[in-house]
């Protein structure tokens, strides 16, 4: 049988720390398994249990089989392919079950099943996915309290190095494994933009952005995947604009984008036979026996910049026309070249500080007037400390497993943050722990 105070967490990944922190001074046992043992332990902290677990073995399945009863909740900070096989053992258990990430096709065949086992599977709890929802739906629903119709509604995201931080030329620095995110640069987006639905195949994503000023920053924002569902999400069908995207530092999407035409996007598998990078430019720009300067021309003439533009300059920073030094024999793709590169220049120095930034823009008519209305959020990382990404990530979880855990949210099934009992308390305690919305009404029109 499981006890109402403990607390299986999958996974000790950079977003692990902060959660199991909190659930511990919060009175929670903590346990958490992790595919390598050193990595759990390095957590195990107080009271926290360390123990190894790899979820991708049949072992690893049996043990998780084995101690789940253990516990009253299974919390997995592991890859969203994984969450279906621990909701698996949550839901025959009879487990609560959580994860900041999206609600997939196979989590959501587990819903019934959820149900009958009278289990929560909390999905989309953290930043983003996540407080994104809780704020959103925060003003949405005050709107249409007071009469309210939404319609507009734009979101942006974006974690990037906090501004006395921001040195390099891609105004960008990692705080999760850059393959992911040089993947989703090859994302397409559908929205809906003035009633008409719009569609952008992922080869022109970064030909399609806004630049803002946000909190006195000056950023571009690009759309995300699929907007268009959050129309009924948000409960706001027949609104007129819909879009949610990433925010940047200016450049990166003109960056990016002459990047990925190059070809530097491609998961295609090849063989680079103890090429240098710079030849592996020639060879992408089409001018294999070129070099130096004559590669830098090459370059700047296949995507249509002049040869000291700021793009041909930040890929060659990036070390992408290096002539001493040769492919890594382990690189079979070239995505994969970028991203080795990518890992050693987009990087934090001790003492540097990352930063998530989010805003809300909404246009509501009232019977009376027009109103535009921002909710911002701009939070910091700590210094030698938690990262402003691992924080915002985690902490909406571990508050929902908390107000679960103690009979303040009872549910069962899929549930992602978008109703009052569930957004409010973790909204509230949020901005006891420094990550704060700011609601402001930037604009009234009287009708």
């Amino acid at each position: 049988m499981s006890t109402s105070q403990s607390v299986l967490i999958l996974g000790a990944g950079l977003s692990s720390p902060p959660l199991s922190r909190y659930l511990q001074e919060h009175g929670f046992q903590v346990t958490i398994a992790n595919r390598t043992l050193a990595s759990a332990q390095k957590l195990a902290t107080g009271s926290i249990k360390a123990i190894q677990l790899d979820i991708e073995t049949p072992e690893g399945e049996a043990l998780l089989d084995q101690i789940a009863s253990q516990f009253a909740a299974i919390v997995s900070m592991l890859p969203y392919v994984f969450h279906p096989i621990a909701a698996k053992y949550a839901i025959k258990h009879k487990v609560h079950f959580f994860t900041t990430s999206y609600v997939s096709d196979a989590m959501r065949e587990m819903n019934e099943d959820a149900k009958k086992a009278g289990i929560v599977l909390v999905n989309e709890c953290g930043v983003d996915p996540g407080t994104d929802h809780m704020s959103a739906m925060r003003i949405i629903h005050a709107a249409k309290k007071n009469g309210g119709v939404i319609k507009s509604f734009t979101s942006y995201c974006g974690g990037l190095p906090a501004p006395q931080n921001n040195d390099n030329p891609f105004g960008y620095k990692l705080a999760w494994a850059p393959r992911g995110v040089l993947l989703a640069s090859k994302n397409s987006a559908h929205f809906l933009k003035d009633g008409k639905e719009v569609l952008i195949p992922g080869s022109d994503l970064f030909d399609n952005y806004i630049v803002e000023e946000v909190e006195g920053l000056k950023v571009e924002g690009y759309p995300n995947r699929n907007s268009c569902q959050y129309a009924k999400i948000y409960e706001v069908e027949g609104i007129d604009t819909i879009i949610r995207g990433t925010y940047r530092y200016p450049g990166w999407c003109s960056t990016i984008k002459k990047i990925g035409d190059l070809g530097y996007l491609s998961t295609d598998v090849a063989s680079f036979n103890g090429k240098t990078f710079e030849k592996v430019a020639a060879e992408l720009v089409g001018s294999p026996n070129a070099t130096g300067d004559s590669l830098r021309q090459a370059l700047a003439a296949k995507i249509g910049v002049p040869a000291d533009d700021r793009i041909v300059n930040n890929i060659a920073w990036l070390g992408l026309l290096d002539a001493n030094r040769t492919v890594p024999e382990s690189i079979n793709t070239a995505l994969d070249l970028l991203c080795s590169l990518a890992k050693e220049k987009w990087v934090y120095a001790p003492g540097e500080i990352d930063m998530l930034l989010m805003k809300h823009t909404f246009v509501i008519e009232y019977p009376d007037r027009t109103e535009t209305v921002t909710s911002t959020m701009k939070n910091l990382g700590i210094p030698n400390g938690e990262t402003s990404m691992m924080r915002t990530v985690s902490l909406p979880v571990a508050i929902a497993i908390r107000l679960v855990l103690t009979g303040k949210i009872q549910r069962t099934g899929i549930v992602i943050p978008t109703d009052p009992e569930i957004y409010n308390p973790i909204l509230d305690e949020l901005d006891t722990l420094g990550i704060t919305f700011v609601d402001k009404v930037v604009k009234s029109v009287p009708k």
